[in-house]
């Protein structure tokens, strides 16, 4: 194999040896010489190694002193082609094109008038390989005046704005300005480079001629990307962008094409493409959000927002776009307000679950806090219509709701996270987790019971007449007499339940929440039980356990959920007292089936909880009891046929390696490396190092290739290499 490869290696600088002799004795055939740069630029790409050889021969330099010298356009053109594939495919390769003598050759080509349209291209190909992630090729295209034909071009290559691109010379044209506007955009960008930045913000007021003037894709996508990259991070870019009505432009555009978007999907994402360079042009200056405000973007953005077609990374670019708007201006947060949108962000926080467009909501909703504070304040400073005021107003009743009921909200899961963490520590007693739990069912109620005041009178009416019945309860039962009949207890339940309260009808809401305090203070002071054997408890405490404490009982499924756990000890509280009120019994033992209820529960963990709970429901005993009769049945069918098993079998794990019946494992079958796998092993090599994993995944090896196969068969190669060099 070390033999092949070196082989390989030494007839692929046999081959560009006799090219290079070709074209050094061809100089009267353009053909022939174009046919071996063509050649060239395959062999190189094929084999990373060959443009360093190439290099090394000094076939670089005699490919660029030929694009110079030659007088064959097509020579000129196929050298040039040549010279940025392989500096584009080569680090070394570049550096050692980068000069500024080349730069010079590449200007002349761009401003000779005998230079055809293609010739000017390649050159522009050439000067975008050399700037591209290069600091000293940015610097080279400034200082050599490169950057200023760049520019010309740009104003000059398409004179008119009615672009009719199915003209072969338009086309040819167009993608001449395309290109020369990609290059811009490398002389700006990645690294940024705030000089040239300065010098390409000249271009601006005829940017904006073309955005006025021809709204098409072709044209809008380029302009777009050369300002926003020539805008970004510099402060100074943006004011005179701003200055020269850059930002009034792009509104325009946007307003134009959101209007349009619901007929046509191109449309809806150009318009995402300009709120980007809007976005880019306002970042770091948030006050210019009051440009945007005379064309109500705010409005048009959450419209765009709205559409189907637009994927999660389009929806965080709009949202941060309307963070940055509503950022340092009130009138585009009134706008936001005004057309639906926290209810918009609140959703898009709520649903998504990418990170980063969370992130954008949250800054949305932070940025309209304040606002909301100062809209029942300074009404009255802002010129709004009647129609609109009265809106306003009630949108402001409508937010002070909804911030009252945020921070009960987030009061309510800090305390439940607070509580949840220091179960899992270890370090929390079984009292003070009850109290907690209960006196935030309570908390909860109440916020409800104010907010809720549609129907508040009938409820207190109906409060009043409950709570002042008298109760009764002796030392071995519980007598009730809050409730006539098992209809009004039921109501009572559903009301008492924190958890169905939160999720109930807005309708049926109103008259419940009321009653959900009263029947609690009912319960209160109901739940007094007087026994021999144990010490009355706090008084603290919303419910008791009615039952006594049973010895010797199986461990039970601990409950997780507070809210759970709070609605099943109402739910048995309740149906207790209407179990018992007709005379004195002794109380139902809860059934674990029952009241456990969590995420840890499964076929086989539910079934042991049924088991070792002594006091069973109806329901679970027959349950049990189906269960019991069942694998009775398979038992003694497992007798008749071994076969049959109670559990399911474990599954095993998959694997490569077949086995005999014996249990033996076998040999894979030894594929031998091909002449492409090893070229494969050393180009992954060369590039990524001794990450085999990444080599293969990275190029196309056998099936059943592994990274240690690639890793020992480098050794060897390796080693065979070393053996044989004296």
């Amino acid at each position: 194999m070390e033999c092949e490869d070196t082989k390989k290696m030494q007839e692929m600088k046999t081959d560009l040896n006799l090219l290079l002799e070709c074209l050094k004795h061809q100089m009267d055939n353009p053909f022939s010489q174009k046919d071996a740069l063509v050649t060239i630029l395959s062999i190189c790409q094929q084999n990373s190694e060959a443009s360093v050889y190439f290099r090394e021969v000094g076939g670089l330099m005699f490919v660029k002193n030929l694009a110079k010298s030659s007088e064959y356009s097509m020579v000129k053109e196929a050298a040039l082609y040549t010279l940025g594939a392989v500096a584009e495919q080569n680090v070394y390769c570049q550096q050692t094109l980068c000069t500024s003598e080349l730069f010079e050759d590449l200007i002349w080509f761009l401003s000779n008038n005998d230079s055809n349209i293609n010739l000017k291209r390649m050159s522009v190909y050439v000067i975008l390989v050399l700037v591209s992630n290069n600091r000293t090729g940015q610097t080279l295209v400034r200082e050599t005046g490169c950057i200023k034909v760049l520019s010309q071009l740009f104003r000059t290559v398409l004179s008119k704005y009615e672009l009719n691109l199915s003209d072969e010379n338009v086309f040819q044209s167009y993608q001449l300005w395309s290109s020369v506007c990609s290059t811009l955009c490398v002389c700006v960008n990645n690294p940024q480079n705030d000089d040239n930045q300065t010098i390409c913000s000249s271009l601006f007021l005829h940017a904006n001629e073309w955005l006025i003037n021809c709204m098409k894709p072709e044209i809008i996508r380029p302009i777009c990307s050369f300002i926003g990259l020539t805008l970004s991070n510099n402060t100074h870019v943006q004011k005179y962008f701003i200055s020269v009505g850059g930002l009034d432009v792009l509104s325009q555009v946007l307003v134009k094409l959101e209007s349009d978007s619901h007929k046509t999907l191109v449309s809806a994402k150009l318009a995402v493409v300009v709120t980007k360079t809007v976005d880019a042009c306002i970042a770091d200056n948030p006050t210019f959000g009051v440009v945007l405000s005379k064309y109500h973007i705010v409005s048009k953005l959450l419209a765009l927002l709205l559409h189907e077609s637009l994927d999660a990374g389009e929806k965080f670019s709009i949202i941060l776009t309307l963070g940055h708007c509503t950022e340092a201006c009130e009138e585009n947060q009134y706008d936001l307000f005004k057309n639906n949108g926290l209810p918009l962000m609140i959703q898009a926080l709520t649903e998504s679950q990418n990170e980063e467009l969370n992130r954008a909501a949250t800054f949305v909703l932070h940025n309209c806090k304040k606002t909301t504070e100062k809209l029942s304040l300074s009404l009255g400073e802002y010129s709004f219509d009647e129609n609109e005021a009265e809106q306003l107003k009630d949108m402001n009743v409508k937010e002070k709701n909804l911030e009252e009921y945020w921070k009960k909200a987030k009061e309510i899961l800090r305390r439940i996270k607070q509580l949840e963490r220091e179960k899992d520590e270890g370090h929390i007693q079984t009292e003070r987790y009850k109290d907690s739990v209960s006196s935030m069912k309570i908390s909860f109620q109440k916020h409800l019971h104010a907010h809720n005041i549609g129907r508040g009178a009938e409820a207190e009416d109906e409060d009043k007449s409950q709570s002042s019945q008298p109760q009764n309860y002796k030392s071995h039962g519980v007598t009730s007499k809050a409730c006539s009949n098992d209809d009004q207890m039921k109501t009572l339940l559903e009301s008492a339940n924190p958890v169905n309260a939160c999720y109930r009808e807005s309708g049926k809401n109103k008259t419940l929440c009321r009653a959900n305090s009263s029947c609690n203070q009912n319960l209160r002071e109901e739940t007094t039980f007087e026994k021999d054997n144990f010490a009355s408890q706090s008084s603290d405490h919303v419910f008791k356990h009615p039952t006594p404490i049973v010895k010797n009982r199986k461990q039970q499924l601990a409950v997780t959920d507070p809210f759970t756990l709070c609605s099943d000890i109402i739910n048995k509280e309740v149906i207790s007292f209407l179990a018992n009120d007709s005379c004195s019994t002794m109380l139902k033992y809860r059934c674990s089936g029952c009241i456990a209820v969590g995420k840890s529960l499964n076929s086989r963990n539910f079934s042991k909880l049924l088991h070792s709970c002594p006091y069973q429901c109806d329901r679970h005993k027959v349950i049990v009891e189906a269960e019991d009769r069942y694998k009775s049945e398979l038992r003694k069918s497992l007798i008749c046929n071994k076969k049959i098993l109670l559990t399911p079998r474990r599954r095993r794990q998959p694997s490569n390696q077949s086995t005999t019946p014996g249990g033996i494992k076998k040999r894979r079958i030894r594929k031998n490396f091909t002449e492409e796998e090893v070229n494969y092993l050393f180009s992954g090599v060369k590039k990524m190092g001794n990450h085999w994993n990444s080599i293969l995944w990275s190029f196309p090896f056998q099936q059943g290739r592994r990274a240690v196969d690639l890793a020992h068969k480098y050794r060897k190669l390796t080693k065979r290499q070393k053996c044989a060099t004296p």
